[in-house]
């Protein structure tokens, strides 16, 4: 049975997914003929959008891999077609569904490895609040970023589209 807090933390990251996906069909749309956006970038020591999109999904992913006791596991950061950046968008939220685990899940400590010999033990709940949805949106307003910037006719909308099912007319 998948607890209330676990759940919460599912749907968000499912819904925050959409949202980039939908951002990833506008930049499609846009570069019709291209997925040269891929490779776009805000600065050149950042990472490229298709590399965003990986790093968006690994939040998720490794939060799933989490809630079933599973080592992180990252996607590689090389997303050079858009078959493999949906591929990497898809799969992380077939990942999100197959969760079921309760919420005393969140009290366990976990440990975060840094890389470089580095890590750090946070509590799971402290792992998702502090971690991972820090992270998640990081790279999701990257990638929004980095499609603006790049003169996709995307806005404020596309990014909060999460909460269209909740507008109402006056």
């Amino acid at each position: 049975m998948q607890s209330q807090n676990i759940g919460f933390i599912q749907n968000l990251f499912q819904s925050r997914l959409t949202t980039l996906e939908h951002l990833l069909k506008s930049a499609q749309t846009h570069f019709s003929d291209s997925e040269q956006f891929l490779q776009k970038r805000i600065v050149a020591d950042m990472l490229p959008f298709g590399t965003q999109v990986a790093f968006t999904c690994n939040q998720p992913r490794n939060f799933a891999l989490w809630c079933d006791s599973r080592p992180a596991n990252n996607l590689d950061p090389e997303v050079t077609s858009l078959t493999q950046a949906y591929e990497h968008i898809a799969n992380t939220k077939e990942l999100l569904l197959g969760i079921n685990v309760e919420d005393a899940k969140l009290a366990e400590i976990t440990r975060v490895d840094l890389g470089q010999g580095l890590y750090i033990e946070l509590s799971g709940s402290a792992y998702v609040n502090d971690f991972l949805i820090p992270n998640f949106y990081f790279h999701l307003v990257t990638a929004y970023d980095i499609l603006r910037m790049a003169g996709v006719p995307i806005g404020k909308q596309d990014y909060m589209m999460h909460l269209v099912p909740f507008v109402k007319k006056a």
